[in-house]
């Protein structure tokens, strides 16, 4: 597929963009060589190809998920103003 200079100037109409006749020409060109690339990568057979998260093949070293801290939720809720079941309530902003 390639794009020619009357579909460059709709869609320049349509992104309110105005163009000299030089930077339609290259524009043509360039979009028109990105949808050569994307027919060209389209015709790949990829079938038995798994999709790849990182291309190193690496897996990331996460520490180990630890509790360092206790649990204070109820020393927390005691000085809040309004709190109920260790939640805390606030004043309704939206009716």
């Amino acid at each position: 597929m390639s794009f020619n200079k009357q579909d460059v100037q709709k869609v320049a109409h349509l992104a309110r963009l105005s163009l000299s006749d030089n930077e339609t020409e290259q524009y043509q060109e360039s979009i028109s060589s990105v949808l050569a690339l994307v027919e060209q990568m389209q015709s790949i057979n990829t079938d038995g190809i798994e999709p790849l998260c990182n291309p190193l093949e690496m897996t990331q070293r996460l520490r180990e998920d630890e509790v360092t801290e206790s649990n204070q939720r109820d020393s927390y809720t005691a000085i809040a103003p309004r709190s109920e079941k260790g939640l805390y309530l606030v004043p309704q902003v939206i009716d």
